[in-house]
């Protein structure tokens, strides 16, 4: 009788230890929401979703209008119009989530958190542009970028090109063969007007977010000099780095997505 009530003991002890890690599993598990740059698409991150999806947690790849199958025709655009998008996706998931912009996408991210602050756990920056309030990206200089000569402006100033001869240099220099041709074979060229829509932010909204940066180190797109000063003039305290060039979902992804599962923590 007393080895059967033991018994019984020893099960249920094991069933609570058991309900108590799966709770724990629960808590970990987060809403990522990722946003692409310029002239990319939501290919970029499809090894850092898997990764992030292996660990249990949601993941959302959006796909900003006028970039990757999206065809809503280029004059149309705006940053305010790629906000939108986003904010949109986060409508239909609950609670806070993860929101992560990369290069241009951190403008997109940015306006996100000023308008939506409490849908937002942590704002990730990845090799992405920081605005200051009444900002837009045209007026973000960068003397150290080597972007500014491979851009080929369309004659109606509504598309920017990249020169195809220096795509895969400039922004996956230290990727494989195949993610270069990846990079290559995806490439459209970047709706210009939303380079050109400013931002305004507060402290009341943007300014309550909690903000983590990614530095790429060897980026030759956004300089490691301009990025160190958007984190100091964003306050950011959270800085993590990959030595990489601009692609690092790319060219580094599972060190990019475990940098993601520890800024959620």
């Amino acid at each position: 009788m007393k080895k059967a009530a033991s018994t019984l003991l020893t099960a249920a002890l094991a069933a609570t230890t058991l309900l108590s890690c799966a709770k724990d599993d629960d808590r970990k598990q987060n809403t990522y929401v990722l946003v692409h740059g310029a002239w990319q698409a939501p290919y970029v991150w499809d090894e850092v979703r898997d990764d992030l999806s292996r660990k249990g947690n949601k993941v959302v790849v959006v796909e900003l209008p006028g970039h990757g199958k999206d065809t809503t025709p280029t004059y149309t655009l705006s940053l305010d119009i790629y906000r939108d998008k986003v904010i949109k996706e986060l409508s239909a998931v609950e609670g806070p989530v993860i929101l992560v912009g990369h290069s241009m996408g951190g403008m997109v991210v940015t306006a996100v958190a000023e308008t939506v602050p409490a849908r937002i756990r942590k704002l990730v920056y990845i090799g992405a542009f920081v605005p200051q309030s009444g900002q837009a990206l045209a007026e973000i200089s960068d003397p150290d970028s080597q972007l500014g000569p491979s851009l080929i402006p369309s004659q109606d100033q509504l598309t920017i090109d990249v020169k195809k001869e220096d795509l895969a240099s400039l922004f996956i220099a230290d990727g494989s063969a195949q993610a270069k041709q990846l990079v290559l074979d995806n490439y459209r060229a970047e709706p210009a007007i939303p380079f050109t829509t400013k931002v305004t932010l507060t402290e009341a909204h943007f300014g309550t977010v909690d903000k983590v940066y990614i530095k790429t180190l060897q980026d030759k797109v956004i300089s490691p000099g301009l990025q160190d000063k958007m984190i100091t003039a964003a306050g950011i305290g959270t800085i993590y780095t990959v030595n990489t060039s601009h692609s690092p979902f790319l060219s580094q992804p599972h060190q990019v997505a475990e940098l993601l599962l520890k800024s959620a923590q």
